[in-house]
C-alpha cells in the first residue's frame, strides 16, 4: 500500500510540475502559495516550519515572490518585529488555475470509474488522512 501511495503521489507531483511550466513560478513558490491559500496569511517563521526550510531560505523565496507580485509583506501593527506574508490576487489566481488543472487531470484518470468506486476511494482516502492526523496533527 505504501508503494502504491508513493507512486500515486509521485505521478501527481510530476503532473503538477508540468502544469507549473505554464506559469512563472517554481515548485517551492507554489508550495508556499498553497500554504497561504489554506491559511490566508502566515509569518515567515510559520511558513518556514510548514515547508521545512531554513528561515533565510524562506526569506529569499518570499523576496522573489514579492518581486513577481504574488505576495506582500505586512508588518504586524501590534509587534513591528513580526512580518506576515499575504497572497495577492495574482498568487491566488495561479493557485486556483493550477488546482483546477490538477483536479481535471484526476477526473480524466477516474472517468472510467463507477460512482461507487469514486465514492469508496474518496471515503478511504479521507479515513486514511483522518487517521494520520490523529497521530501527526498539522
Amino acid at each position: 500500500m505504501e508503494k502504491s501511495l508513493r507512486k500515486i503521489s509521485g505521478h501527481i507531483k510530476q503532473k503538477g510540475r508540468e502544469i507549473l511550466n505554464d506559469f512563472s513560478i517554481t515548485p517551492p513558490q507554489f508550495v508556499a502559495l498553497q500554504w497561504l491559500f489554506e491559511q490566508d496569511e502566515m509569518t515567515i517563521g510559520d511558513l518556514s516550519n510548514k515547508m521545512y526550510l531554513a528561515y533565510s531560505t524562506t526569506t529569499d523565496l518570499i523576496d522573489r515572490m514579492e518581486k513577481n507580485g504574488l505576495v506582500k509583506r505586512i508588518r504586524d501593527p501590534n509587534d513591528r518585529r513580526v512580518v506576515r506574508i499575504q497572497k495577492l490576487d495574482k498568487g491566488y489566481e495561479i493557485i486556483e488555475e493550477v488546482i483546477k488543472r490538477r483536479q481535471n487531470y484526476l477526473k480524466e484518470l477516474t472517468d472510467s470509474f463507477s460512482a461507487d468506486e469514486i465514492e469508496n476511494l474518496h471515503q478511504s482516502l479521507h479515513l486514511l488522512y483522518d487517521k494520520m492526523n490523529m497521530y501527526h496533527p498539522n
